[in-house]
Formats: C-alpha cells, sequence, structure tokens
C-alpha cells in the first residue's frame, strides 16, 4: 500500500511538471484544456495499470507489465474515440499530451514494483 502511495504521488508530481512545461510552452485556452484534461486522465489510467501490475508482479511481472501496457493503449484509444470529441478538445494536443504523461509516468514505474 505504501509503494503505490509513494507512486501515485511520484505520478502526480511528473505529471505537474510536465503539464507546466506544457502549459508554458503553448499558449492557446484549448491546448491548455486538452492538457489539463489529459493530465487528469493520465494519472488516473498510471494508478490502475500500477495496480494491475503490482497484483501480477509476484507471479508473472511481465505478463502484468504486458497487461499494464494494454490497459494504456486501451486508454489512449477510448480518449481518442469518445472524450477528445466529447470535450471538443483538439486532437492533437490532447491525445500528444495524454500519450507523454503516461510515457514519462511509465518510465518511473519499475522503481516501484520492487517486491
Amino acid at each position: 500500500m505504501r509503494r503505490t502511495l509513494l507512486f501515485v504521488a511520484a505520478c502526480a508530481a511528473l505529471i505537474a511538471a510536465t503539464w507546466l512545461l506544457g502549459i508554458l510552452l503553448f499558449d492557446a485556452p484549448a491546448v491548455r484544456q486538452a492538457l489539463t484534461v489529459a493530465a487528469g486522465a493520465a494519472l488516473g489510467v498510471q494508478v490502475v495499470a500500477f495496480l494491475i501490475v503490482r497484483g501480477m508482479a509476484t507471479r508473472n511481472v511481465m505478463a502484468g507489465w504486458g497487461l499494464g501496457v494494454l490497459v494504456r493503449f486501451l486508454a489512449l484509444a477510448i480518449f481518442a474515440l469518445l472524450v477528445v470529441p466529447g470535450l471538443g478538445l483538439p486532437l492533437g494536443a490532447a491525445l500528444l499530451g495524454l500519450a507523454t504523461f503516461l510515457f514519462v509516468t511509465t518510465l518511473i514505474e519499475p522503481l516501484f514494483l520492487k517486491t
């Protein structure tokens, strides 16, 4: 439980730092909104994916990691097909933002998976 909370805190901090960089680089309000929505979605997806990977890590870490990647990919697809058009967000900014947030937070995941 402690590792999960630490992972969530680390993800939130890393997503916030990446989001801030994106906000500083792009001044269009629609792009900023897309990055904000993508940041929130990325945090939720990462928590779910981490719980799946963590649950399977004791039995088969590679299968857990693969399932985590599948969850992230499906989240990106659902985000692209349902959330972005539903909210009227710019497609490129929203998808690039979500993919970036998921990528940078996936890089730190192994640090929290040690059993």
